[in-house]
């Protein structure tokens, strides 16, 4: 089984601006990191909420439908404009991601609690 790397689109690899129905600009320094990692034969998800179509996001499973069914379409193409191939879009973690690249997350020590970065007091 090959593992994966995620990465988040707004805020992360793309810049975002507030419009979900737009993915703004590459962030080039994360888009460098993207490539090296493909040409290095790693596989790259994309890891984001857009692709969500879960109760919450509104009381019409078909409005729901439409509206990821767009949103993976407009990854899609982004990714074969900015990347050079379409890259997998998901919202679901599993026990063969690898790590994560994500704007809002914090790193804790496995198994501990403890945040990365943070000193005991």
């Amino acid at each position: 089984m090959k593992t994966w790397v995620g990465v988040d689109l707004d805020g992360c690899l793309a810049e975002y601006h507030g419009d979900p129905l737009t993915i703004g600009k590459p962030v080039p320094k994360m888009m460098r990191r993207v490539k090296r990692l493909l040409k290095a034969g790693k596989e790259v998800r994309i890891f984001t909420a857009r692709v969500y179509y879960g109760p919450e996001r509104s009381g019409l499973a078909s409005a729901n439908c439409k509206w990821v069914r767009n949103q993976r379409r407009l990854i899609r193409d982004w990714t074969i404009k900015h990347v050079g191939k379409e890259l997998k879009a998901t919202c679901v973690k599993d026990f063969l991601m690898e790590y994560l690249y994500d704007d809002r997350a914090r790193q804790v020590v496995f198994n501990t609690g403890e945040l990365v970065g943070r000193r005991r007091k």
